[in-house]
């Protein structure tokens, strides 16, 4: 990992370089993913055959890519007991949390006797997209899936890649039926973000394209927005650790090795501490620690790029950089955790304490796991039930209440030039 401290010469150097913008902005990536747009534009059904083929391994007809009832029938019976029990768990918690979210219509009088007020529909066609390439990321299937059941959603498009047999990891597909998809398509990458938002002749277009990717997948987001509305911007995945003395170093460690494991070498990780002490002592639980784990060479190749150990002088400072970060996950380790919590603003999520690792906000807590990450948490919050929910203004003048307003609507279209704007008011007013 690299390790900078306060007492360094380069201390501020190195700061940059810690909080260097990351693999979202990348523009030999973002040029890929707009070649891979223009093709899915162009070709449709046979771009995304050619591409599947190209990345996935699998060769398929434009009738297997989406994933009939059998399939759905044959990944149930695949799918061990302790899963379901998880799912279950999961899923329980999520609806529950979802729920919490949802925007209610309302209604009020303004200032002119007009009533005035809000409706929330739900998006009527919206696409999600669940990873599954070096990992099957069942847990994302519920934390995008369960918000649009939960919103009201009727059509609930999941796109996923396939293995190389054709088929996709039952437990996506376990996970996403006890969700509430309502069709499911064997296709990822970039090509399957376009497909959901341009539309070919086996995949209707969606109204809005959510969850989470590589790099690849949310530079194809970003490039299609405004063709079709989008979540945020959750890319490889990131965690901070802001941490005093107080810390455990072997907690902080494996944490850090948690999030560097998902595999795309862009995941960021920082340890950002007042403690000297505590930083060496970290270090060599990373060491100690990774050695024993399955997927080392991965999260070695992460922690080369973008781990790094910081030690700063205050704990003002500390915060400073993590609000500076916007980390897509902060877990605070410190005395007086809630104390500080109160000060980090730009942060998709945090997390408390010494029990509450990083991992229970993946799985099971309740809040989506999708959140901004490379520095977007400055500008996004992460994903809630109401995102899926179309808002609507709504206007209801009568006779009185338009007179009431008639003085400044006047004022306003003779200071604005738009005479024809004031006239369809007092039009009214007159007859």
């Amino acid at each position: 990992m690299n390790v900078t401290r306060h007492t360094d010469a380069n201390f501020a150097a190195q700061l940059d370089r810690a909080v260097r913008t990351s693999s979202l902005f990348d523009p030999e990536i973002e040029e890929k993913a707009r070649t891979i747009i223009e093709q899915v534009r162009a070709k449709g059904d046979a771009a995304l055959l050619d591409l599947t083929e190209k990345f996935d391994g699998a060769k398929l007809s434009a009738s297997q890519m989406a994933v009939t009832t059998a399939d759905f029938m044959a990944a149930s019976l695949e799918v061990q007991e302790a899963l379901r029990t998880a799912v279950a768990d999961a899923h329980s918690s999520i609806e529950a949390f979802a729920r919490k979210s949802l925007r209610q219509d309302w209604q009020a009088r303004n200032q002119h006797g007009a009533a005035v007020g809000e409706k929330f529909d739900p998006f009527h066609r919206v696409g999600i997209y669940i990873p599954g390439g070096t990992a099957p990321l069942v847990s994302s299937v519920l934390m995008t899936v369960t918000l649009a059941k939960v919103a009201g959603c009727p059509e609930i498009v999941v796109c996923s890649p396939c293995r190389k047999d054709g088929t996709v990891h039952p437990a996506i597909l376990f996970a996403a039926r006890t969700a509430g998809a309502t069709e499911v398509y064997k296709v990822g990458g970039a090509q399957a973000v376009a497909a959901m938002a341009l539309g070919t002749k086996s995949i209707s277009p969606v109204q809005k394209v959510f969850g989470p990717g590589n790099a690849y997948v949310v530079a194809a987001k970003r490039l299609l927005f405004g063709h079709v509305a989008v979540d945020l911007l959750p890319g490889p995945s990131e965690v901070l650790v802001l941490a005093d003395d107080s810390a455990n170093p072997k907690f902080v460690a494996a944490d850090l090795l948690a999030q560097a494991e998902h595999g795309s070498g862009h995941e960021r990780v920082w340890l950002v501490t007042t403690s000297g002490k505590l930083l060496k002592a970290v270090e060599k639980e990373v060491t100690r620690q990774l050695g024993k784990l399955a997927r080392k060479s991965l999260i070695e190749k992460a922690l080369k790029a973008n781990g790094w150990l910081i030690h700063v002088e205050e704990m003002d400072h500390a915060v400073a950089l993590v609000n500076r970060i916007a980390p897509e996950h902060c877990e605070v380790m410190t005395a007086h955790a809630r104390d500080v919590a109160k000060k980090i603003t730009m942060a998709g999520a945090i997390f408390l304490g010494d029990y509450s690792p990083t991992v229970l906000g993946d799985y099971v807590a309740g809040p989506s796991h999708e959140l901004p990450t490379g520095g977007a948490g400055r500008s996004f919050a992460g994903l809630t039930t109401d995102q899926f929910q179309r808002r609507t203004s709504i206007v209801e003048y009568g006779k009185g209440a338009l007179k009431h307003a008639m003085a400044s609507v006047q004022v306003f279209a003779k200071v604005e030039g738009l005479d024809a704007h004031g006239r369809s008011a007092s039009i009214r007013e007159n007859k």
